[in-house]
């Protein structure tokens, strides 16, 4: 071959080399089309729900669960009344605390009123039968039915779509199928507590651990934390498991085939899944979390004085705490645990990546995939994209908070409220935020009109790829506020 025929090779050999590898040849690392959207604009509009003045109480503020709707309880003089998306409702002796509740589809509203010394379940405006006492209302899942514990004389019942059920001693702890279809809850009688489930009682232990009766995804199973003497033990499906020193909550995989909980024994903690029980450790900070596709299970865990994430069985990293900025937990009056300090979703939506805020020293950042971010001094509100290709999440950089978004930081505010949120095509990214005294909405960094506050309990949602909505305040006053998003 001629020599003058080298160079155009060398040229050719290097061109196609390029064409495979565009990376390293590139000034910096190309990002995706969906990474790095255009900027767009947020055409707002905005639906007054009404004043929140001095005559509503604020610990009465109720959101629909779709952050649409929103009722509380206001006074006129002596009466009081309900007030839902700004119209009053009818004026009572008095309202019960708590039991203003939106259905589970947000279109219908219930709570308990009291006129003279009788009580009655007010659902949608109508008033139900009185009595010397009336519970807590609870909504079917398909919100078309009704239920709640009543009292009279010296007996309590749950009346269910008007229908009085058999008289017990106490009668708590309402729980519906998700189908709709089934009832449950707790009852008292002779001083044991007992599962009643559609009229057929269950066997009678000294307690049942309030909060922890649940339905399987499928309907047709039912777990339950119960205690004999000083004894706690998970029954599922009326069989009893293995008894422990204390317990969570059951948990139930979405597809209803398998049941994990946490438990002591022992002065350890250990998980147990399907009956088997895990490795014991020193401590647990989450409950366990199964996958999606219900075949993995993860939880935290504390081994000496380091913790670390259990995947499957298999042990993580240590660190010296797992858990976002916050922690939560909660005991029940028998003192079962519903839930531990941290409430962690580890898994993406497809089951396959794993994800969670750890900590060195007071230090926190997050992993994902094993792979460590970098350090913050504040970490909160851990989010996978739909389709589990990307990840956000909040991170506090000295006295400023910022979105970190596949690894990019966005800009520093006073502080994020909620999200951040992916929309449904994984796209767009959205959040609330604040700079002094104003808060306001952040769509792929660009910033709404400001508010003067978040509504507490309302969410940020997408309803679609290019819509969202959430409930501000200004001046006292509810918006439903609408976003569209262009280009």
């Amino acid at each position: 071959m001629s020599k003058s025929w080298r160079p155009l090779l060398v040229i050719l050999f290097v061109a196609l080399f390029a064409l495979a590898c565009p990376a390293i040849f590139a000034d910096e690392p190309k990002q995706a089309d969906n990474q790095n959207p255009p900027a767009v604009k947020l055409n707002i509009t905005e639906t007054s729900l009404g004043k929140f003045g001095e005559g509503g109480i604020a610990k009465t503020l109720t959101v629909s669960p779709d952050s649409k709707r929103v009722a509380f309880v206001a006074w006129r003089g002596e009466k009081c009344f309900v007030v839902v998306d700004g119209v009053e409702g009818k004026e009572y002796d008095g309202i019960v605390r708590d039991t203003l509740v939106f259905s589970p589809d947000s279109k219908r509203v219930a709570y308990i009123a009291r006129r003279g010394d009788k009580s009655f379940v007010v659902v949608d405006g109508v008033e139900g039968k009185e009595y010397a006492v009336a519970g807590f209302v609870v909504f079917s899942s398909d919100s078309k039915r009704v239920a709640y514990a009543a009292h009279r004389g010296e007996k309590w019942f749950v009346v269910v779509d008007g229908v009085e059920g058999k008289e017990y001693d106490v009668a708590f702890g309402l729980a519906f199928s998700p189908d709709s279809k089934r009832v449950a809850y707790v009852a008292l009688r002779w001083g044991k507590e007992l599962v009643v489930v559609d009229g057929v009682e269950g066997k009678g232990y000294d307690g049942i651990g309030g909060g922890t009766l649940v339905f399987g995804p499928d309907s047709k199973r039912i777990a339950y934390a119960a205690r004999r003497g000083d004894k706690w033990l998970i029954v599922v499906d009326w069989i009893e498991g293995k008894e422990c020193f204390f317990c969570s909550a059951p948990t139930f995989s979405p597809d209803s085939t398998r049941v994990a909980y946490s438990a002591t024994r022992d002065e350890k903690w250990l998980v147990i899944v399907d009956g088997v029980e895990g490795r014991e450790y020193d401590g647990l900070c989450t409950m366990p979390t199964f996958s999606p596709d219900s075949k993995r299970v993860a939880y935290g865990a504390k081994q000496g004085e380091k913790w670390l994430v259990v995947v499957d069985g298999v042990k993580g990293r240590e660190y010296d705490d797992i858990g976002p900025s916050t922690f939560g937990g909660s005991f029940d009056l028998n003192g079962v645990l519903l839930y531990l300090r941290v409430s962690a979703s580890f898994f993406s939506p497809d089951s396959k990546r794993v994800a969670y805020i750890a900590w060195r020293g007071e230090k926190p950042f997050v992993v994902v995939d094993g792979v460590e971010s970098k350090e913050y001094d504040g970490a909160k509100g851990l989010a996978f994209s739909s389709h589990s290709k990307r990840v956000a999440y909040a991170a506090k950089q000295g006295e400023k908070w910022l979105v970190v978004v596949d690894g990019v930081e966005g800009k520093e505010y006073g502080g994020i409220f909620t999200g951040p949120t992916f929309s449904p095509d994984s796209k767009r990214l959205a959040y609330e935020a604040w700079r002094g005294d104003k808060q306001f909405l952040v769509v792929d960094g660009v910033e709404s009109t400001e508010y003067d506050g978040f509504v507490e309990g309302s969410r940020l949602v997408f309803d679609s790829p290019s819509k969202l909505h959430t409930l501000m305040l200004r001046d006292s006053e509810i918006f439903l506020v609408e976003i569209e998003i262009t280009e």
